[in-house]
């Protein structure tokens, strides 16, 4: 595994003095299923919405893998996995496009606000009859004269509802494939554009979500990230950073889960003895710490290999499979073992598993998943 500098552990330990803070009414939060503007605004202080932005920016000019291993810890640290997911939504919806792709122009009126928490990101790429088929898409954008025209309808938008700037990508052409997909930068308030109300959902309940609705909504030309056509380029490269940042914020969860399993196995007793005693038992707490390090080393082997400029979409599949299915089976243990307490909305506990869940169905299903890697083996 990567041997990490003091420097890097000292960006992720700085996250620690805010965890009691961030985790004090976690259960409560999540009952509510409201957005936590006050542990954003903590989180924000921190820099870490800045974390992979370049310093001219206002943001820490980190690496990819050093933004995975802060946000490791962010997920280590934070009970409130909503607004975990709501801190790599805004990451990589708008900051990492435009750090890429955007303009000269794009960057300077929107990396600073991005990097400082001021403004919150957002992407909008599903829609209500098409969800891990991005290329199936029908909303469209027409070009007419200096601006596009943009019609139709996004679904399933995480921190839609909070959301300042929105990643929207739309059809700019009838041709079939990649090239017809264009990504347009849009801001919360342009006429035509209209968020819908907060969509309660399993879990992951305190990221809101909602509808974005497009009618004639003009967009300069000027607010293109890339160029029009590229929308596919941008998608996939975003896609790439979505899938290796949330899913380490779910190794860093699923490493906080074993830690309480083991001291709760160490000290419920049961029969006279320690629960933990029993191999049942023991035997469960031993597949989540498994499923953990195997996922630890899928994602950040993946983006080593990434940031080395090699081909990594079957290693971006699994590495996505294996973390999401082993999050799932964890939580699934972690409520076992707790037994009762496990099943209490008090605990914290069963929300870990409403909240795994998502993570087999965002940023492609498991089914798609093993379906591309099927096809990667020539199946």
């Amino acid at each position: 595994m990567i041997d990490w500098t003091d420097d890097q552990r000292a960006l992720r330990d700085g996250l620690g003095p805010l965890f009691e803070r961030l985790n004090e009414d976690h259960v409560e939060r999540d009952a509510a299923g409201t957005f936590p503007h006050r542990a954003w605004k903590l989180l924000a202080a921190t820099g870490i919405l800045g974390l992979p932005f370049d310093e001219r920016w206002g943001g820490l000019g980190q690496s990819l893998l050093t933004t995975m291993y802060v946000l490791e810890g962010l997920g280590e640290g934070c009970r409130d996995a909503g607004l975990n997911f709501s801190v790599c939504t805004h990451l990589v919806s708008a900051g990492v496009p435009l750090q890429r792709f955007g303009s000269q122009g794009l960057k300077e009126r929107y990396l600073p606000g991005i990097c400082a928490g001021e403004v919150i990101g957002a992407h909008a790429i599903s829609e209500p009859g098409s969800g891990s088929d991005a290329l199936a898409m029908r909303t469209r954008a027409v070009r007419d004269g200096d601006d596009f025209v943009l019609n139709g309808s996004k679904a399933f938008v995480s921190n839609g509802p909070v959301a300042d700037v929105v990643t929207v990508y739309a059809r700019t052409s009838d041709r079939p494939g990649p090239l017809s997909m264009t990504a347009f930068l849009v801001e919360r308030g342009t006429p035509g554009f209209e968020v819908g109300n907060p969509v309660p959902k399993m879990g992951l309940r305190t990221s809101p979500l909602s509808e974005l609705y497009f009618d004639d909504c003009r967009i300069p030309a000027d607010r293109v990230v890339g160029r029009p056509g590229g929308g596919f380029l941008v998608l996939d490269h975003v896609m790439r950073w979505e899938i290796l940042c949330s899913f380490v914020i779910n190794a860093g969860e699923m490493s906080d889960r074993v830690g309480r399993c083991v001291e709760y196995a160490r000290t419920r007793e049961q029969f006279g003895q320690p629960i933990g005693s029993y191999q049942a038992v023991s035997h469960k707490i031993v597949d989540m710490a498994t499923g953990v390090e195997t996922s630890r080393r899928w994602l950040y082997d993946t983006a080593e290999r990434m940031t080395a400029g090699e081909n990594v979409t079957r290693d971006i599949a699994m590495a996505k499979l294996v973390t999401s299915e082993a999050n799932v089976a964890s939580a699934l243990s972690a409520v076992q073992i707790f037994g009762g307490n496990g099943y209490m909305a008090e605990y914290g506990i069963e929300k870990e598993l409403r909240n795994a869940v998502a993570g087999t169905i965002y940023s492609g299903t498991s089914e798609t998943q093993r379906n591309r890697i099927a096809a990667l083996l020539g199946l």
